[in-house]
Order: structure tokens, then C-alpha cells, then sequence
């Protein structure tokens, strides 16, 4: 989607802003012992009260409000009777269709005690993040993203799941463009238009490059079961930068 009016940036930092607080409420509830549905009725319950829907439920039929992967999946987790323990690599994933509009975030979380490698990991699955938000900028090429990202992956001893891109959002949780690139492609020269609304969320592992499908149809884990990370914003390009739309 390319925003063209004030009406339309003002909905989606709306939807933007909803699925960021409800990320952090969730995210600061979490804890071992309570299972991943009852995360996963926070989320509902939040989205819920500002007249928001889930947009997995809405887009795909999903079976929850929000996606939560234990690690080693690391996407698209169905929230179930899974108890949380300490230790855990949670990665939930909160979006949300109001108004009209889509927004979408994500990040990982470690369940304390956390080892000091998982907590890089952390780290940097963020830095990873803002390493490819930083070179948006309208006329830029699209997959500047990606080159940013990669080199600080491999700068970092990092590898990047390759089928699992960014996508563009905003009047439907997958819009255009599609597929994004969160490594360099040098084939893509598709370029930025002023007003383009995409997501970022590189998924930064210890080893990973790839994600196979679980036996449920929808969770994604890497086959060697490596520690992966996604971390993931909403934002439109500007002719100031990035305007990021999922800051809580």
C-alpha cells in the first residue's frame, strides 16, 4: 500500500500503535508456567477492546488471536495447551486489521535464566532490524534493505532464514510488495515509493538459512533446530526516513 492521504496514515499509526501495546503487554506477561493459549487470550483480549480483529484469524483462518512459536519453531506457532518454561525462545507475532487497516509486529522473547548466547542473539536479531529500517528513504532500491541486513549478519558470525521475507501491509496483512528480502538481492530493482508501507523482520539464527513446516500446517522451525530470532516493524518511508508505525 502507498498512503495518499492523512486519513490513512492516522489509521494505520492507529492499528500500528494497538498491535505494538498489545506486544508489550504481552510480552511482559509472559511467564513460565501459563501456557501459550492463555498468552495468546491476553493478546485477543486487548485487540479485542479497542474493536480490532486478529488479521491471521481474518486473512488465513488461523487457529488464534496471535501467532506464538517456542522455540525451536520460530514462526507461525498455534497457541495450544504449551506450557512456557524458563529458558524458553518465545517469538510472538501480533497483528491486527481496524478500521480497514492492517499493522503487524513481532519479537522474541527469552525466558530467564537466559544463556549469554541467546541473549546476543536477542540483541542483535534487533539490531538486525534497524540495520535495514534505517536505509529506507523513497527513490532507494528495496533491496538496500536486505544488503544492510546481511552485512551485519555476516558481519556478526550470523546467518538469515531465507524463505521468510517482509511483505508490504495496509489495506490487507499481505500487500504490496510482496516478498522483500531480508539479504541482499542483487536481481531486485524494485525501488521505494514516498508513502510505501512495508514490514521489516529479518529472522537472525545461530546457524539457520531455512524453515520447514511443522506436522500442525502452519508452525515453521529450522531442520537443524538452531536458536532463531524474528523481530519485526511496521513503517512508511517518508521524505524525513523511515516513520516507523509499531512503536509502543
Amino acid at each position: 500500500m502507498t498512503i495518499e492521504t492523512q486519513d490513512q496514515l492516522d489509521k494505520l499509526q492507529s492499528v500500528g500503535g494497538l498491535v505494538a501495546r498489545t506486544l508489550a503487554s504481552m510480552g511482559r506477561a509472559l511467564e513460565p508456567g501459563m501456557t501459550t493459549r492463555e498468552l495468546d487470550g491476553i493478546g485477543r483480549t486487548l485487540l479485542e477492546a479497542e474493536g480490532a480483529r486478529s488479521a491471521p484469524e481474518l486473512a488465513y483462518d488461523f487457529p488464534g488471536a496471535t501467532c506464538i512459536s517456542v522455540g525451536p519453531d520460530c514462526a507461525h506457532g498455534i497457541p495450544d495447551d504449551t506450557v512456557v518454561k524458563a529458558g524458553d525462545l518465545i517469538n510472538i507475532d501480533v497483528s491486527a486489521e481496524l478500521d480497514g487497516y492492517f499493522g503487524d509486529t513481532g519479537a522474541s522473547f527469552a525466558v530467564p535464566p537466559i544463556r549469554p548466547r541467546i541473549q546476543r542473539l536477542c540483541r542483535d536479531g534487533r539490531r538486525a532490524m534497524w540495520a535495514g529500517i534505517r536505509t529506507v528513504k523513497p527513490g532507494g532500491r528495496l533491496n538496500a534493505i536486505g544488503r544492510s541486513i546481511q552485512r551485519f549478519a555476516d558481519t556478526n558470525g550470523y546467518s538469515l532464514v531465507r524463505n521468510l521475507s517482509s511483505h508490504g501491509v495496509g489495506r490487507s496483512l499481505h500487500d504490496e510488495p510482496g516478498e522483500i528480502a531480508t539479504w541482499y538481492e542483487p536481481e531486485d530493482r524494485r525501488t521505494i515509493a514516498e508513502g510505501l508501507v512495508f514490514t521489516i523482520e529479518p529472522f537472525l539464527s545461530l546457524g539457520a538459512d531455512w524453515v520447514d513446516e511443522g506436522d500442525d500446517g502452519w508452525s515453521l522451525h529450522p531442520p537443524g533446530l538452531e536458536p532463531t530470532v524474528q523481530y519485526e516493524h511496521t513503517l512508511v518511508a517518508t521524505r524525513r526516513g523511515p516513520l516507523v508505525l509499531t512503536l509502543a
